[in-house]
């Protein structure tokens, strides 16, 4: 006589020929592309508003027939006022590093480090981030051509 014996197994899910990709993974790249272009657009945007040489342009777009030579005049006097901000910073850094103890320690030696330092540096370092970026958005200066005397002009 026959003999058959039958086991059933439950059903598993078909692995994919070596080399294919599956549906799944196909899907989740998919998911994955979006959110990337996502933050890509919103990485753009964010630079766009951190874009402040644009704001600058803008300003000096507007005002050009009032302040024609302002750009220029930022860039005549930025190198002037970050080499006093270099000294005062290098004036603060060696007030605090010729005490050995904390220069510091207490509140009355902290409000006269505060009065002799605090108030200047905290000046020179509003105008310059007001200088400096109009001294940016300008457009750039015009070298004399060959043969012309500095000033533009022909002589005469």
């Amino acid at each position: 006589m026959f003999n058959f014996s039958i086991e059933s197994t439950a059903p598993s899910a078909p692995k994919p020929p070596p080399g294919s990709v599956s549906a799944e993974v196909i899907d989740l790249l998919r998911q994955t592309l979006d959110v990337q272009r996502e933050q890509l657009q919103s990485l753009r945007a964010i630079a766009a508003a951190h874009d402040s040489g644009a704001r600058w342009r803008a300003f000096l777009g507007r005002w050009q027939e009032q302040f024609p030579d302002l750009s220029q005049g930022c860039r005549t006097v930025l190198p002037i006022l970050e080499q006093t901000l270099g000294r005062l910073i290098t004036e603060l850094t060696e007030h605090l590093a010729a005490n050995d103890d904390d220069p510091l320690e207490n509140d009355f030696a902290l409000q006269e480090f505060l009065d002799r330092y605090g108030m200047r540096l905290g000046q020179l370092g509003t105008l310059l981030n007001l200088v400096a970026p109009l001294a940016e958005a300008g457009p750039p200066p015009q070298q004399p051509q060959q043969g012309e005397p500095p000033g533009g002009g022909a002589a005469g």
